[in-house]
């Protein structure tokens, strides 16, 4: 059974970034962001095994399963090859995400993060193709895919190898278009090619693209007043054919109304706009900021419990606004009290989950310079 697109919300709801209070997540916040979501007709929740730190699935059962029928919502989640060690490892990890989720089963399940290396070579040293397509057959599965941050020759080779995959999931945004590391232009060609469908995400790229410099705003403020920088983000990649769902993960109501009146009467890009995005990408291109989406995957393994997007997100204000001293002073009110930069070991977990390939370590050298 191939994905029905036509079903398929244009807004997907990513539960990578919820709202958070006292460490937990604010599960009456989420309760009201989903709610207001799905009164405007929209139905597609993204999760993962390890977002927020394995709490995200259980979100979603309380704020999702529990209060809305099971037919009235699709729910995607993801199994992790980082956290493969055994054939066996495959279901126990599969269960758990049911037990978690509330459900007996997902309508979209993909293999997380696919990329050259250790997670690539892991899926398919345990079979894990050919076990998706088993789950699907018990009706565990609705339909199997992979989420993407590999080159566009893996891509390719997947798909010839693996035709059985139903849709794609992978970072685009207007910024990424050209980027050689992301090339989100090329998969999106690969994808157009085959008539793939496709799953959008970072089409705001961690909220980068939500606060562009000011000189970016002002373009686009002159170009269509009063319309969110994140609005330009997402209409971008909403005006791309071929394109199922596009997720946002929001954190916060503001967020939420936003994005909503974003694909309410939807209005795809014009040709003038077109152009101001060209602009905004010259002056974004100059400002060398560090492309971190935030996803927190680098955290999680971290020794020393370095809040790592936490410190880049301070050292892309300080490069994007030169608020030097606010931003420093904002470091060591809320960030340096769980862990500096300095504190960094040079173990390389980071860099070995991190899809956007940085160079954490010498990132962290540099922002330590900067901050400590």
């Amino acid at each position: 059974m191939s994905v029905d697109t036509s079903k398929m919300p244009r807004l997907g709801f990513g539960l990578m970034r919820l709202p958070e209070a006292d460490g937990n997540i604010d599960l009456d916040s989420v309760c009201k962001m989903v709610d207001k979501y799905m009164e405007a007709g929209l139905n597609y929740f993204d999760t993962a095994y390890v977002y927020h730190g394995g709490k995200s699935e259980e979100a979603a059962k309380k704020a999702v399963v529990e209060r809305y029928p099971r037919d009235s919502f699709y729910l995607a989640t993801k199994l992790p090859a980082w956290c493969i060690k055994s054939s066996e490892d495959r279901d126990r990890i599969f269960n758990e995400q049911c037990e978690r989720a509330g459900v007996d089963y997902f309508d979209f399940y993909l293999l997380h993060s696919i990329e050259e290396g250790g997670n690539y070579d892991t899926y398919e040293k345990f079979d894990c193709f050919k076990w998706g397509v088993e789950k699907k057959k018990e009706g565990k599965i609705k339909h199997f895919g992979f989420s993407f941050h590999g080159t566009p020759d893996l891509l390719e080779k997947l798909l010839d190898d693996h035709p059985e995959v139903e849709f794609v999931q992978i970072q685009l945004n207007y910024i990424d278009w050209d980027n050689p590391v992301i090339a989100s232009g090329r998969l999106y060609e690969i994808l157009s090619e085959r008539n793939i469908p496709m799953i959008i995400m970072e089409p705001v790229k961690g909220g980068t693209l939500a606060s562009p410099p000011p000189e970016a705003l002002k373009l686009f403020n002159a170009s269509r007043p009063g319309a969110s920088a994140a609005s330009w983000a997402l209409r971008f990649v909403a005006s791309l054919p071929g394109v199922m769902t596009i997720l946002s993960g929001m954190s916060n109501e503001e967020q939420v109304k936003d994005n909503i009146s974003t694909f309410t009467e939807f209005e795809p890009l014009s040709d003038g706009e077109k152009q101001t995005i060209e602009e905004v990408k010259q002056i974004m291109h100059g400002k060398p900021t560090i492309g971190c989406t935030s996803c927190r995957y680098c955290c999680d393994g971290c020794p020393m419990g370095i809040p790592i997007p936490d410190i880049f997100s301070i050292i892309n204000t300080i490069r994007i606004y030169n608020e030097g001293w606010r931003a420093k002073n904002y470091y060591n009110s809320n960030i340096a009290g769980t862990a500096r930069a300095s504190d960094c070991i040079g173990c390389g977990q980071c860099e070995g989950v991190c899809p956007q390939h940085l160079p954490i370590i010498e990132l962290l050298k540099d922002a330590s310079s900067q901050l400590d």
